[in-house]
This record gives C-alpha cells, sequence and structure tokens, in this order.
C-alpha cells in the first residue's frame, strides 16, 4: 500500500514537470554540412589492367568463385 502511495506521488509529480517542457516544431542543426553532394567525375577504367590477373577459360570467360553465402 505504501509503495503504491509513493509510486503515485512520484508519477503526479513527474507529470507535472512534463506539462512545463514547451513543444518544439522541430529541431535546429547548429552546422550546415547536412546532405553534402559531391560532383560525378567520370574516370578512365582500364579493363585490360584488371583482367590481366583475372583467371579465364578456354572461351575467354572470367572465372571467378561462387560466393560461400549463397546456395
Amino acid at each position: 500500500m505504501e509503495i503504491e502511495k509513493e509510486a503515485e506521488n512520484i508519477l503526479n509529480k513527474f507529470s507535472k514537470v512534463l506539462d512545463e517542457i514547451p513543444d518544439l516544431e522541430e529541431t535546429q542543426y547548429i552546422v550546415d554540412n547536412l546532405n553534402r553532394t559531391r560532383e560525378d567525375v567520370n574516370e578512365q577504367s582500364h579493363p585490360d589492367k584488371i583482367l590481366r590477373n583475372a583467371h579465364v577459360d578456354k572461351n575467354n570467360s572470367v572465372v571467378a568463385e561462387k560466393g560461400k553465402w549463397t546456395k
């Protein structure tokens, strides 16, 4: 019984404190570095350099190991 009264007293005090907190519409950010973008730059690719070390079969197809997580 005494614990219930104390709990109710605590909840009432907490409720009063919550009523004093003002409602805010949105959060303001101090820094302006949100949603920064960069310019797309087309870099030259060199498939011959990439394929130089690749394993190929007799049909000149690249042979790669199947991922262990796949079935």
